[in-house]
């Protein structure tokens, strides 16, 4: 590769149908959150996701938050929610009026530890005669459990769904960077009573922003919609019966994510193999793990994530990065931020180990093998001057 140019963390691939539907849009007027390609984004959606409703909103963030009121997430709820994670559900948890429940995450797949959450939720509370599992410590409702696929690789979900079912307690899956992964066969996003996807810039699919609610839940997808447009309730007046959102998705947005879904599986064929790649060649360093599917899951391999040794984490990322070699480090645990260090946090060890060894590779869907090599062999001739 060229000494100047710059390997990008992830940047999207547009160079399908893109152009052609977008024109299309602006040739006929309809650019806004009325549309065809609205409504073929939200079929392709539920289908490919295996569920039979899908509705689609501006953000990630914001399918989270209208998942949580639909299903009646309520001020002064609880929902428990990884430490590790992008902070979005988090915050949407927040705009609901509860509170968040942090929780571990498993050291492998770096999801939620599915088997402290089972623990907190059997010892550390109880359920009432009103069917509510209730906090022993806060008196809180429990109403809700947000886990988060992490880099695309799928949460140990059959136990949590089995103490979920038992405990009343709704599953709303952040699939936002987990598009296309599987978990026993079955696509992410059809666990929860809702699914939640993110097509952010950097998403494994993209429409500049954007997300999705996939269900299977007829009533609980025309409540969405319905908060997602503003609470509009006559579709000629203007007669709005409660506080609503302006959260749908554009028709151009939709174009774009009708021609990437086109292109999906060629994405994540390719993502997969640069990942085979990147651990074949990360297998010779002996400092450096290269972090791959656990169980029957199947990742779509959203990003690239490297463990090393703590002491050896930001040296190695200011090398990449002076290498032109563009890295990032896993998120901050959330509960350790300003907004959130006084919110309940259960038994949380590994979260931290995590923080301080892992490290995010380049993951664009155009990386070439060239580029992979460059990336390790970096990463090689750090651990021999170190």
């Amino acid at each position: 590769m060229s000494e100047n140019r710059i390997i990008p963390l992830s940047e999207p691939e547009i160079a399908g149908n893109e152009w052609k539907y977008i024109k299309e849009c602006l040739d006929t007027g309809w650019v806004s959150s009325v549309g065809g390609y609205v409504d073929k984004f939200e079929k392709m959606l539920a289908s490919y996701s295996g569920t039979g409703y899908a509705v689609a909103t501006v953000n990630g963030t914001s399918a989270l938050h209208v998942s949580l009121m639909a299903c009646g997430i309520s001020p002064g709820d609880e929902v428990i929610v990884p430490a590790l994670t992008f902070i979005a559900p988090v915050n949407a948890v927040r705009y609901c009026g509860a509170y968040p429940v942090f929780m571990d995450c498993d050291k492998d797949t770096l999801c939620i530890d599915v088997q402290k959450t089972s623990e907190f939720i059997k010892n550390e509370c109880e359920q009432g005669k009103d069917g509510f599992t209730y906090d022993r410590k806060s008196g809180s409702k429990v109403k809700a459990v947000i886990p988060v696929h992490i880099f695309g690789h799928p949460a140990d979900m059959d136990p949590l769904l089995e103490v979920s079912r038992k405990y009343n307690i709704h599953v709303i899956e952040d699939a936002t960077e987990s598009l296309g992964s599987e978990y026993k066969g079955k696509k992410t996003g059809s666990f929860g009573r809702t699914g939640c996807f993110s097509f952010n810039g950097n998403k494994i699919i993209t429409t500049g922003g954007g997300g999705m609610v996939v269900t299977d839940d007829k009533g609980l997808s025309e409540r969405i919609r319905h908060l997602c447009t503003q609470a509009k309730k006559d579709p000629f007046e203007y007669y709005h019966d409660e506080i609503g959102y302006n959260y749908r998705l554009t028709n151009i947005q939709a174009a774009m994510g009708v021609a990437q879904m086109e292109r999906l599986e060629e994405f994540i064929d390719t993502k997969r193999k640069n990942a085979v790649i990147y651990r074949e060649l990360i297998a010779g360093i002996g400092d450096v793990e290269f972090l791959w599917e656990q169980g029957r899951a199947k990742s779509n391999c959203w990003f690239y994530t490297i463990r090393v040794p703590k002491e050896h984490k930001k040296g190695l990322m200011d090398f990449l990065l002076s290498n032109n070699i563009q890295v990032r480090p896993v998120w901050k645990l959330i509960h350790t931020l300003p907004m959130y260090k006084d919110s309940q946090a259960y038994e949380i060890s590994r979260a931290f180990e995590v923080y301080e060894s892992c490290i995010n590779l380049p993951c664009s869907v155009n990386i070439v093998k060239g580029d992979v090599e460059y990336i390790v062999e970096t990463i090689r001739r750090y651990f021999k001057k170190a």
